[in-house]
């Protein structure tokens, strides 16, 4: 995943410099424009449903000086697009996760502000407030060091406690506090505690969840190392677990059931074939046990729920090596897999519709699955996905 990644960010790269050459020449920028226009993109990152409608998060290249833009979409519950808002400040920038308050829209994510920034490729973590009309009621961004960003949210009565990261930027070193961040906002925008862990050059927290009143954050540290952290209401740390050895993406989803916490991930090999993973552990952060999932290829677990039957479904991608004129590449499926409380295995499916297929989040609603991400298309665009599936892991619909 993390290749195909790597590519795709080269292509958004290509795009800026492109915009800027266009600024000297009018006739260079068209020339340059129209070898690289079918580079699109429109993704997911994030979903969350009311009875009425969904509303998701996440970022496209769809204007004219083709910069990822962060979004917010709203569908009706036959998943056509009633709302989509840009939010066009800065440079590059998206949304990674979403909430809703009351009638609002609350996402975060990370943004380009200046020209320094993007000249600098260093972004901001960024949260917004949306009204239902798509009208801003707060916007916030956040920096302990350099690059930073926010990577999911989740409301504690009033107030929004959101997860992320805040580095120095590649060439920079230095002892200031940074890398792994958890951030409280109150309903208003105000910046009521932050508190960060681990190294300032690589740890992040993907996800939290709040279990009996304490806050349980996951993420990844430098070398590889699965990070479980627990913290009281107030920031407080608590105690903590590692893991070791995850991918490099580390922990990445959080759920409980009763007096157990699982979290996804992927187990790292020693030869770098990677498996997904869910990990169990206690409310005192102590491992209990796990379970593996073992595929065709490189695969990790990004994202977990749990259904009404308490069943555990995990969401991720498998990464599938084929050669061909003694060339490597990689075919990027998702998958989805089902386990009982117990780390049962219970069921499991591969989606391959098109070259590529990245699933990011999923929920629970209406007696189904909804899966949302981003597929790739022979003309090297990426577009925006919905998968419905039964209860039985079988595609009802894909949107």
């Amino acid at each position: 995943m993390n290749r195909k990644r790597v590519n795709f960010l080269r292509f958004l790269s290509v795009l800026c410099i492109i915009a800027l050459i266009g600024e000297l020449s009018y006739i260079v920028y068209c020339k340059c424009f129209q070898e690289k226009k079918y580079v699109y993109f429109d993704g997911i990152n994030a979903v969350v449903s009311t009875n009425k409608y969904y509303a998701s998060a996440g970022s496209n290249n769809d204007n004219d000086s083709h910069y990822e833009r962060a979004k917010i979409s709203k569908y009706n519950l036959k998943k056509e697009k009633t709302f989509e808002k840009l939010y066009n400040v800065g440079y590059n920038s998206s949304f990674f996760g979403i909430l809703l308050d009351g009638e609002d829209i609350v996402a975060v994510g990370s943004y380009e502000k200046t020209e320094d920034d993007h000249k600098d490729s260093v972004r901001r973590a960024l949260i917004v407030k949306f009204d239902k009309k798509g009208n801003i009621v707060f916007e916030k961004d956040f920096q302990m060091l350099d690059n930073s960003k926010f990577t999911s949210i989740t409301q504690v009565g009033t107030d929004y406690l959101v997860t992320g990261q805040s580095i120095y930027k590649n060439n920079k070193i230095g002892e200031k506090d940074g890398g792994a961040i958890l951030v409280k906002y109150d309903k208003d925008g105000k910046l009521l505690w932050k508190t960060s862990y681990g190294s300032s050059k690589s740890a992040i927290f993907n996800d939290c969840k709040v279990i009996n009143n304490y806050i349980y954050a996951v993420g990844t540290d430098e070398n590889y190392l699965g990070i479980f952290v627990k913290y009281d209401l107030d920031g407080n740390f608590i105690t903590y677990n590692d893991y070791k050895t995850t991918d490099s993406l580390g922990f990445s989803g959080i759920e409980s059931i009763g007096d157990n916490i699982y979290i996804s991930g992927a187990l790292r090999r020693d030869n770098d074939d990677n498996d997904a993973m869910i990990v169990r552990y206690d409310l005192g952060c102590e491992y209990i046990d796990q379970v593996v999932y073992t595929g065709l290829g490189i695969e990790r677990f990004n994202k977990l729920m749990v259904d009404d039957l308490n069943n555990l479904v995990a969401i991720g991608t498998m990464a599938i090596e084929t050669t061909e004129d003694g060339v490597s590449e990689y075919n990027y499926d998702g998958i989805v897999a089902k386990y009982d409380a117990n780390l049962k295995y219970v069921d499991s499916v591969s989606y391959g519709d098109e070259r590529d297929d990245y699933f990011t989040d999923i929920i629970f609603v209406d007696d189904m699955y909804l899966v949302v991400g981003y597929s790739s298309y022979e003309d090297g665009s990426y577009m925006s996905k919905f998968i419905r599936y039964s209860k039985a892991l079988k595609v009802l619909n894909v949107e």
